[in-house]
């Protein structure tokens, strides 16, 4: 036993001396798992998707085809953390047959846009992108967050300058370094943790109405984040949870119904 814990100190010294040494590459290992092959025109013609605001070798995201036609109004889906906008085309489908515009953003660093990752790059840019939107569609304009884009959409909702009708947060966290505490000791979480997307504090004062969708499996960001989210909201609010679903498998498990009552609260 004493060897175990004389080992056990040992492994947490080294973690805290890597940790100081360069917690910028610790914290980028952990968190961001970036695609960056840019998409093929074929590609996305094949999911329905078009480049949205190109200019030269950068791009903002991707819009769903024709984006001309949506009278309920524009979406704009933050993916996760791993991967790139591409791959969200599941969202398309569940909210264009609803009269939706859906714009799949793209983060700094995926998908084949040049930039840097991190909380202030993808919430600064994400700015931009919000803003964007509404000078070319107007209102009424909704956000959606998935995992770790949920904090980018409430970063972006609780102080945009443009107005945000409603949020769609699917397997968010309460903050980052809670999660990360659930799974590593408290003090290395917050040594690595250069970026905290604290949700509870960004959506203290949003007015709009925040639709917040939980995992029950959900192994890597319990669903207690969650429901500590939904408890510090204090404007219009509501929480589903997908019963047997994990943090990744829940789109098999999420129904079409179930994204028309999700925007159906939110847009009304």
């Amino acid at each position: 036993m004493k060897g175990a814990r004389k080992t056990a100190a040992l492994i947490s010294m080294l973690l805290v001396a890597a940790a100081i040494a360069g917690c910028d590459v610790l914290q980028d290992h952990f968190i961001y798992f970036p695609d960056h092959i840019r998409p093929s025109a074929g590609a996305l013609t094949a999911r329905g998707l078009t480049v949205w605001m190109a200019s030269g070798d950068d791009y903002r995201g991707l819009v769903s085809a024709p984006e001309s036609d949506a009278p309920a109004g524009t979406v704009i889906v933050f993916h996760g953390n791993a991967g790139k906008a591409a791959d969200r085309g599941f969202y398309a489908k569940m909210l264009v047959p609803l009269d939706y515009r859906v714009i799949l953003a793209e983060y700094p660093g995926y998908g084949g846009r040049p930039g840097s990752r991190g909380e202030d790059q993808f919430v600064k840019d994400a700015r931009l992108t919000v803003e964007a939107a509404f000078a070319k569609y107007g209102a009424p304009l909704y956000l959606l967050g998935e995992s770790l884009g949920c904090g980018v959409v409430a970063a972006v909702a609780g102080g945009s300058p443009v107005p945000v009708e409603g949020i769609v947060l699917f397997t968010p966290w309460d903050d980052l370094l809670s999660v990360a505490a659930s799974h590593a000791p408290a003090f290395i979480a917050r040594i690595v943790l250069k970026d905290r997307y604290d949700s509870v504090a960004n959506l203290a004062n949003y007015a709009g109405k925040t639709a917040i969708i939980g995992a029950e499996r959900d192994d890597i960001i319990p669903v207690v984040h969650a429901e500590a989210l939904y408890a510090s909201i204090p404007g219009r609010k509501r929480m589903w949870t997908i019963k047997g679903a994990g943090h990744n498998d829940w789109p098999m498990l999420a129904s079409g119904a179930m994204f028309r009552e999700i925007m159906d609260f939110v847009s009304r």
